[in-house]
């Protein structure tokens, strides 16, 4: 019998084979775009850390959602940076706070895009920290309630989805029963499942100013060494009410999406977090690695990895190539 028979670079030959037989395939659909909306009018600041993207007042980020929608985008995740802060982040589930007038400005010029809002507080609170800080560490339970008030005000103001990222216990479940008891329970929970304490977020502080002012966060975001634990967290999340869940950072964990998705059966997403996303750029801009392939490869790793949905920075971009 001649060698080899079995010649597996016979479908590799032309972009029409791989194209044909490719296992992995991209859609904008896929794709939620994370976005930072600021005070003022006319706003549209370039993040340093993130080149390409902006810290933006309502008038633009409005605009900058209609072309999200029109290249099929998935949808947008919102991130809100207030006037002012203080310790009981009440910027956070005010109702007529930033992230709630950008969903309401949203909802009136495209109706018709998804839109998902962050639930957290360190935007919003004089210490940087996802809660209520008593001896010098984030109360759970206390932080509770206002995760449960701030998601309620993104559902009244017209949110789609809320996407609790805090990494505080039992979350899920008090933000379930805050919609149900309010005729939300339409509304799907998106939980920010398995969050670790990366250094891979650097960039995203700069963009949402809530860096920590004192300490760090590894007392409630999960060790990066644990898999496991992740699955642990996944699932309770799922008990408590979670309609969709997601691993973050998305390329170091790619791992832990991929068991996520043999384990469970919802859908799954990663985010492509700030660090990803800005060390992808600065390396493409020192002439290191091509922007567009790199950008591709590594999207195609997380969705090959099994995850559905991808937040994304790189969503503009990858809409158009595709």
């Amino acid at each position: 019998m001649p060698f080899p028979i079995h010649r597996l670079r016979r479908l590799r030959r032309t972009e029409a084979l791989r194209r044909l037989v490719r296992e992995t395939r991209l859609d904008p659909a896929q794709f939620i775009l994370p976005l930072f909306v600021c005070p003022g009018e006319g706003v549209r600041r370039e993040i340093g850390a993130m080149p390409g993207n902006y810290q933006m007042s309502i008038d633009q980020l409005v605009e900058e959602c209609a072309e999200v929608q029109s290249l099929g985008i998935g949808g947008v995740i919102l991130f809100g940076l207030p006037e002012s802060k203080d310790d009981m982040a009440t910027g956070a589930y005010d109702e007529n706070g930033i992230v709630q007038r950008a969903i309401r400005a949203i909802r009136k010029e495209t109706p018709k895009l998804l839109v998902v809002t962050d639930v957290c507080n360190c935007e919003y609170t004089s210490h940087g920290h996802c809660g209520y800080v008593k001896d010098g560490d984030v109360d759970n339970d206390t932080t509770l309630q206002w995760l449960a008030k701030s998601a309620l005000s993104h559902a009244r103001a017209g949110a789609d989805m809320v996407a609790p990222s805090d990494m505080m216990d039992g979350r899920v479940w008090a933000i379930r029963q805050a919609l149900d008891a309010n005729g939300f329970d339409k509304i799907p929970i998106l939980a920010y499942a398995a969050k670790f304490a990366s250094v891979f977020y650097g960039p995203f502080r700069e963009a949402a100013e809530s860096a920590p002012q004192f300490g760090d966060r590894r007392s409630y975001q999960m060790d990066p060494a644990n898999g496991r634990e992740a699955m642990r967290e996944i699932e309770l999340d799922i008990e408590e009410g979670a309609d969709m869940i997601m691993v973050k950072p998305a390329m170091p964990y790619l791992d832990l999406i991929s068991q996520a998705r043999q384990r469970f059966d919802v859908p799954i997403a990663a985010y492509q977090v700030s660090g990803e996303y800005s060390m992808i750029v600065a390396a493409a801009r020192n002439g290191w690695i091509d922007h567009d392939r790199a950008m591709m490869e590594s999207l195609t790793s997380i969705a090959r990895a099994g995850a559905g949905v991808i937040l994304t920075y790189f969503a503009k971009p990858a809409a158009r190539l595709l």
